[in-house]
């Protein structure tokens, strides 16, 4: 269930390999061969969210290429609409997450990104868009957009609900533990975008989309089939791939940009800073960007699983428990001081921090992929 891609690095000849995990066998009915093809698909994750922070999740067992292929599509059509007919639906109608973003109105450190995109969010009771991520959704009049994407949305809300199974049993959690963490996130209040990229422009000051780690949980991206945009940096540092060799390439910290090219069934799927958190650590949220310099006009769909947003995240019992057996395991001139255990946040507060940092105006919306 569990195999690897070559992705080459940005600018130089290594290959560096994400793996690819199939998520099938938490699909089908349980019996001893599928209980064993589960615990390697959460080892295999485990593994993934220690070295990369990213892996490619094939879902080909509950979406067909023609379902994401009309995603794309019915964002294309809704981007090629006149840009009057596209301000109708303007942030500034709502609560400034909710709704639409002109070309260069997100920022990602302090630089406009080159791109516009559509935000949906979890509905809220009582909507007022008075109140920050409290308004409604602004939905394109494109004939079956709302109908695809909000099939789209309860598709992604099941497939984040079984990521986070697998995750748990590859940390090791008890039943009692699973249905704990389970019910931090069984009200997930889920954000997805709608992205349009188009190319570069030689003389602009940015990127598509800039450097950025994600807030929450999980993300699924499903991308078009262009090469060479999504970007991933991979930390020198760690238990992932040998990167001796290759220079530092991003402020002081040593690693190398690779590019995550989108693969027939698959969704890229990363964590967020939520799961850096619950894991005390031992997972990373990655940096990732957007560099898309080709002759396309290039369009993506991440959905961002999140905890719900009254959930208190804080380090998992499973996780330090894997810190401590890791650390006894060590001969005692390598052992390291006990490991610090992160800050709770209670997850709509820390939200509600983080998103007036993504807009010029001190608005806030998500950024991504």
């Amino acid at each position: 269930m569990v195999s690897e891609t070559s992705t080459q690095t940005n600018g130089h000849n290594a290959q560096l390999s994400l793996p690819i995990i199939s998520i099938t066998p938490y699909l089908l009915q349980l019996s001893p061969e599928v209980e064993t093809q589960r615990a390697n698909v959460s080892a295999a994750i485990h593994a993934a969210c220690r070295d990369f922070g990213f892996f490619y999740l094939d879902i080909s067992a509950i979406s067909e290429p023609k379902e994401t292929e009309e995603l794309t599509e019915l964002a294309r059509r809704f981007f090629y609409s006149p840009q009057e007919e596209k301000d109708e639906l303007s942030l500034s109608n709502q609560d400034h997450a909710r709704g639409y973003a002109r070309l260069k109105e997100n920022v990602t450190n302090g630089k406009a990104d080159n791109h516009e995109g559509i935000d949906f969010y979890r509905p809220v009771d009582n909507p007022d868009k008075t109140k920050p991520l409290w308004g409604e959704n602004q939905w394109p009049t494109v004939p079956q957009f709302r109908e695809k994407y909000e099939a789209w949305v309860e598709k992604m809300k099941m497939l984040g609900l079984v990521v986070m199974e697998a995750m748990a049993v590859g940390l090791g959690m008890t039943a009692d533990e699973w249905k704990e963490l389970r019910s931090s996130v069984d009200d997930s209040f889920w954000v997805m975008r709608a992205i349009g990229y188009p190319p570069l422009p030689n003389d602009h000051d940015g990127f598509s989309c800039g450097a950025h780690k994600d807030y929450g949980c999980l993300t699924f991206l499903h991308a078009d089939t262009t090469l060479g945009a999504l970007q991933v940096f991979l930390r020198r540092s760690g238990a992932g791939p040998d990167l001796s060799g290759l220079p530092a390439e991003q402020g002081d910290e040593e690693g190398v940009w690779i590019t995550a090219d989108p693969i027939l069934g698959c969704v890229v799927c990363n964590i967020g800073e939520m799961w850096e958190i619950w894991s005390n650590g031992l997972y990373k949220s990655t940096l990732h960007r957007v560099v898309h310099r080709g002759s396309n006009y290039r369009v993506s769909v991440p959905f961002f699983f999140e905890p719900n947003l009254d959930a208190l995240v804080k380090p998992l019992d499973a996780a330090l428990r894997v810190q401590k057996k890791e650390k006894t395991a060590l001969p005692s001139e390598g052992k390291a001081e006990k490991a610090k255990e992160y800050k709770p946040t209670v997850y709509g507060e820390f939200l509600m921090a983080k998103v007036g940092n993504n807009f010029a105006n001190g608005k806030g919306k998500y950024v991504d992929d």
